[in-house]
Order: C-alpha cells, then structure tokens, then sequence
C-alpha cells in the first residue's frame, strides 16, 4: 500500500521548494473530480460518460477600485466518454472565465487512446482549443493613450497534450497547455493593433490520489495537483484528502500552499451513485491584505451507466467447443 501510495509523496517533495504565490489557470478545489480539465488524456479513462459542472466564485465580495472588474468567476463544463472502436475515449471542456476586465471562452475537444498497462489503463491523450479573449475598459492615467488596450478581442487555436493511468485504487496523470504559444493581440484606443499583446504561456499540472478503505464503511483519498507556468518558472501545489462514508457523503480538507486552506463537502445521489453534489470553501490565508477572505464553488457531476458487455460467453461440452 506505501508503496502504491510514494508517488504523492514523491510529488510532494519535488515540489515544495519551488512553490510560488501566483495564479496562473483557474482555481479548482474539486480538481479531484476534474481530471478532463487537467488532462486530455482522462477522457474515457473510467469506462463510462461523465458530466461534470463547476462554477467558482474567488475572494467573494472583492471589488475593483473603480470601473469593472473584480473577484474572478469561472464556470466550466466537462465531458468524459469512451469511444470503444476508436480504441479510447473523447473529451470536452467549454469554460468562461472572468478576471477584472478580461473575459475568456475557452472550447475544447480531446482525445484519449487507451492501452492495458500492469493492471490498470494507460490514456494517451491530445487536444485541440479554440479561446476567445476580451479586454474590456480600462482608465488610461492619460486620457487617450495609444498604448492601453480598449474593448477589443482576439481568438486563437492552440494545442496541448497528457498523460493518465488509471488503476483500480489509485489514479496518476498529467497534461501540457497551449503547446503552440497562442499570442493574442488588442486593438488600442486609436485602433492600433499590437498593444496589449499577451502570449499564451504553457503550462503543466500533474495530480494524483490514492483511494484507502479504512472499514467497509469509510474511504479516504489522499489527493495531490501541482500546477507549473513552464515559462516564468512559477509553481501551485495543492494538497488534500477526502473521507467517503458508506459511499454516500464525502468530507475532505487541503491546503493550497500560500494561498488557502479548503474545505469539501458533498453526496452522491440516484442509483449507482449517478448523481454527485459538492461544494468547497476556500479561506485565504496569505495575502489576505490583497484578497478576500473567502471562495466558494459548487460541482454537479452525472455519470451514465457503463456499457454492457453483450459479447457472450463461450459454451463447453465434453466434444465440443463454441
């Protein structure tokens, strides 16, 4: 069991020296039921179609100076879906995401080829997006300032790439974004294109969690997301766990170093536990001078029922075999 469980660890100790304090992608606290978001290489990996709705609400109640803008919102829909004679599964992640002036939609198709693997799958998984960015208002120190961006939009495709291994106790994976470096160009208030340009930077995030069944009636799943801006060099590292209680409420805690401390909560509902209700709480515990003291998220999954095998058994008889 340690021994299945030491790649948390190993994470873990890779990561801590190098922690940074910035957010570089939206904030999930549920990133342990988020593994399509994570990975393109997810898709399919469970054997069965999953919907997943989140929506955060980060730093609640924090409001610009002046003008627009404020605690950044995120609502994101995904889809899970093996895909049997394409040998895997499919993916989808359609997310809007609101930070101060800049609003982005972000579409996203993936694809995931499977292989058995000691025991468990491997997903080998590729991604094409199509994200849309806007910069709204912004107040120029100097009224008419060519060089600040104004109420304009560019639209980019961009490419990214994972890997996931799915085992019945316990999951690994990784994914890298925006592969090809997408740069986006705003109009200036003159109609000037160039200014304002920001470069889509690539980014990884790695996660795993190992699923421990204390009795027959309690699960606890010790879960891990580091998160890298491969180009400035800054770090996220997220850690937790989860109690599961007779596979129909779940609890769980984590701290997302220098940032906040979280707090999970939720139930599984309908037959075979289809239908899952979570809601995290964030509290901030660093930079609370720049930040609000507290986030929120909600999360709506739905998962069909798996396929059934309609391969029939061979039959025996003493002469022959069918």
């Amino acid at each position: 069991m340690m021994r299945k469980f030491g790649f948390l660890i190993f994470l873990l100790g890779l990561s801590l020296p190098f922690v940074g304090l910035a957010q570089q992608l939206p904030q999930f606290s549920h990133y342990g039921f988020n593994g399509q978001f994570i990975s393109p290489a997810y898709a399919g990996i469970k054997g069965q179609t999953e919907l997943n709705v989140l929506y955060r609400y980060q730093w609640l109640g924090y409001n610009a100076t002046f003008d627009t803008g404020g605690s950044p919102r995120t609502a994101l829909f995904t889809v899970s879906a093996p895909v049997s004679f394409l040998k895997g599964g499919l993916g989808l992640v359609v997310m809007k995401d609101e930070i101060g002036p800049v609003d982005v939609f972000h579409a996203q198709l993936a694809y995931s080829y499977h292989l058995a693997l000691a025991g468990g799958i491997l997903g080998i998984g590729l991604q094409g997006n199509l994200t849309n960015m806007s910069k709204g208002s912004y107040r120029p120190n100097e009224p008419g300032d060519p060089k600040v961006p104004f109420n304009s939009s560019d639209r980019k495709f961009d490419m990214g790439a994972g890997l996931w291994y799915q085992h019945e106790n316990w999951y690994a994976g990784a994914g890298v974004t925006n592969l090809l470096g997408a740069a986006y160009q705003f109009e200036s208030e003159t109609k000037d294109l160039g200014y304002g340009t920001v470069t889509a930077e690539k980014h990884l995030m790695v996660t795993g969690g190992y699923n421990l069944e204390l009795s027959d009636a309690i699960d606890v799943t010790p879960t891990v997301l580091l998160k890298q801006d491969l180009n400035a060099g800054v770090t996220s590292l997220e850690t937790g766990a989860r109690a599961t209680f007779n596979d129909k409420f779940w609890g769980g805690a984590g701290y997302r170093f220098g940032e906040a401390v979280t707090g999970l909560l939720g139930v599984y509902l309908l037959k075979d536990n289809a239908l899952s209700f979570g809601y995290a709480f964030d509290y901030t515990a660093v930079g609370t001078q720049a930040k609000s003291a507290t986030s929120h998220e909600v999360m709506l999954g739905y998962k069909l029922p798996k396929p059934r095998n309609n391969t029939k058994p061979p039959i025996r008889t003493p002469r022959y075999f069918f």
